[in-house]
């Protein structure tokens, strides 16, 4: 791992995004709750802020940073228009903390532990889903400031 030793604490933020990719048949049991496996949105943001949360054990050379905030929301849009998918279930984490190091990788786990969970729990319906786009779209704090996707 880098030595942070050296560096100040600040606040850090990092906001990252991504999709499940699904046709209108998984989209319909979602949206009725009709998975057998229970609640696919409130089940994956649970697992989502677990994601974050174990990003240190998964990620070798990430250090473990004391989380002050993870939230993760899920969306479902029946109106994606991904070929050959026409709906998808979109996913925002955003995680903070104060500390030596930023917080894009846990962002980036907990967005995509919340994709895998969707998956898992409705490839009993199909397997025909694709996770999409999963990326960093905003962090601020430490040495390089604020950035924003454009």
């Amino acid at each position: 791992m880098v030595d942070v030793s050296a560096k100040q604490p600040t606040l850090r933020t990092a906001i990252a995004r991504g999709r499940v990719l699904m046709h209108r048949e998984t989209y319909d049991l979602i949206k009725a709750d009709k998975i057998k496996k229970g609640n696919v949105l409130t089940v994956a943001q649970v697992a989502g802020i677990q994601g974050a949360k174990a990003c240190s054990q998964i990620i070798p050379l990430c250090h473990p940073i004391n989380l002050t905030k993870v939230s993760v929301d899920l969306g479902l849009d029946g109106n994606a228009n991904a070929l050959p998918f026409e709906c998808a279930v979109n996913i925002k984490a955003t995680v903070k903390c104060k500390g030596e190091t930023g917080v894009e990788m846990e962002a980036l786990s907990a967005v995509s532990v919340a994709a895998l969970t969707v998956f898992d729990m409705c490839k009993a319906v199909t397997k025909e889903m694709t996770i999409d786009g999963i990326k960093v779209v905003e962090k601020t704090g430490g040495k390089s400031g604020h950035w924003k996707q454009e």
